[in-house]
């Protein structure tokens, strides 16, 4: 009489174990999934009706729902993201993706598709009387936090890369980028442990990202973050 080896039996029982619960895991998923989805949509909606700041420019500026692992995150928007309806329009944005293309090879387009583009504030903050851009007030900042925060927990994002030293001193204490830029470091904000890696001020107002030590130093953060799991998984999908 032949008998069914153990090791067979047992990987039997496996298969008819993983083809039961893998629909259930899988739905389990999709189900989690279209949850953020409408979560994030329905936030972005209500963001794009604030009015919480008077003397901020309108419209409220937002990458959309980007559904994703990591979130680039700005300064304030400038006079024509507002007219062009979307963050790093201009300048400072073509320098931005640039840096990206020239490390991994994604484009400005599959960026913007895969990675969710939030600011400290999400409006114009308006010109200085001597020129160049208002730096938002104390005030405005902390009424633009908790749109961040509501997206942390909503996207329970894995990698978080601000840009700017205004961004940047969001999450950790900055006096010098050349201390800061080209590290990545642990924290916990808004209750949720992720990676941090800064990035320079892309505008063409900074000199320091085309000056030593800031050009190294931009290298190093790019290769960090392009060798991040939640980033090598938006380049490879």
């Amino acid at each position: 009489m032949n008998r069914v080896r153990p090791q067979f039996a047992c990987s039997r029982v496996n298969r008819a174990c993983f083809s039961i619960h893998r629909p259930a895991a899988l739905l389990e998923a999709v189900a989690a999934n279209t949850k953020t989805r409408t979560l994030l949509a329905n936030h972005v909606a209500e963001l794009l009706n604030c009015t919480r700041c008077t003397q901020m420019g309108k419209p409220v500026v937002s990458g959309g729902p980007v559904v994703s692992k990591v979130i680039l995150m700005g300064q304030a928007p400038g006079d024509k993201e507002p007219l062009l309806s979307r963050p790093f329009a201009w300048t400072a944005g073509k320098t931005l993706f640039s840096w990206f293309e020239r490390a991994c090879g994604i484009s400005e387009k599959a960026f913007r598709s895969r990675v969710y583009m939030a600011a400290v504030c999400r409006c114009f903050p308006g010109k200085k009387a001597g020129g160049g851009d208002r730096v938002p007030s104390d005030d405005e900042i902390a009424n633009c936090a908790g749109w961040l925060h509501r997206e942390v927990a909503i996207l329970r994002p894995e990698l978080i890369i601000p840009v700017g030293k205004l961004a940047i001193a969001q999450f950790i204490s900055v006096e010098r980028l050349d201390e800061i830029v080209g590290t990545r470091r642990s924290i916990i904000f808004a209750g949720h442990r992720m990676d941090l890696i800064p990035l320079p001020d892309p505008s063409g107002a900074s000199p320091w990202h085309r000056i030593e030590p800031g050009k190294t130093l931009l290298d190093r953060a790019l290769k960090l973050i392009i060798a991040h799991p939640a980033f090598r998984k938006l380049v490879v999908s």
